[in-house]
């Protein structure tokens, strides 16, 4: 059972997520929060599997609030799915910055929300849906390193040296093994290492990794 908590000002919009989220026979919604402050009491009492967190909230923004939870030492990682519209530009690599395992439209359908709950509850992250891949490689647009700076890398193999920057583009595991000529299966192993090695919470922060260190580019 994957026990979720809704984090947004609007009560109409928490009532409504609430309801598809209950839906669900393996989905359970163990709090609600009207605001950031709320968000991180509730979440460290709670210790929900997945938070569905407002950007946009009084008294403190869910990018904040994001910051304070995964920041908070735990056996049991809370994730963090923000939920966003187009006109939030300037919060985007600040929330995967926080600690966001991913984003969210507010108006995606009730298939897409339930199936965001799952894919994040599972330890995999937001980045293969077209729309996060957008986001990502349209404001993570920071002024770039003068050349790479790709000594973190050299933990890794080459093989994952290769996964890494593959999904640091936006590939899904099988578009990652149809390029390499490897089994499905080989690549979730290698990006789990990949992950364990460059202690990176999930793959959304691969690719803020990469960008950080100028591998990729959001042009390229």
């Amino acid at each position: 059972m994957t026990r979720v908590m809704v984090v947004d000002d609007q009560q109409m919009f928490r009532v409504g997520l609430r309801a598809i989220l209950q839906a669900q026979d393996d989905v359970e919604v163990v709090g609600e929060a009207v605001n950031g402050a709320d968000a991180v009491v509730e979440a460290l009492r709670l210790r929900p599997d997945v938070i569905l967190m407002d950007v946009r909230m009084p008294e403190l923004d869910g990018i904040e609030a994001t910051r304070r939870i995964t920041a908070a030492p735990a056996d049991h990682p809370v994730r963090v799915v923000m939920l966003t519209t187009f006109d939030i530009d300037d919060y985007v690599f600040d929330a995967l910055r926080a600690g966001a395992s991913g984003f969210l439209l507010k108006d995606a359908s009730a298939d897409e929300l339930v199936q965001a709950v799952r894919t994040v509850a599972e330890g995999d992250s937001l980045l293969a849906p077209r729309v996060t891949r957008h986001l990502v490689e349209a404001f993570v647009s920071g002024p770039p390193p003068a050349a790479p700076r790709t000594e973190v890398l050299d933990v890794l193999t080459e093989r994952e040296r290769d996964v890494f920057l593959l999904v640091a583009r936006g590939r899904s595991n099988v578009e990652i093994a149809g390029d390499l000529f490897i089994a499905e299966q080989t690549v979730k192993t290698h990006v789990g290492r990949i992950l364990a090695k460059l202690q990176l919470r999930d793959r959304v922060h691969a690719v803020v990794l990469a960008y950080e260190i100028g591998l990729v580019t959001p042009a390229g």
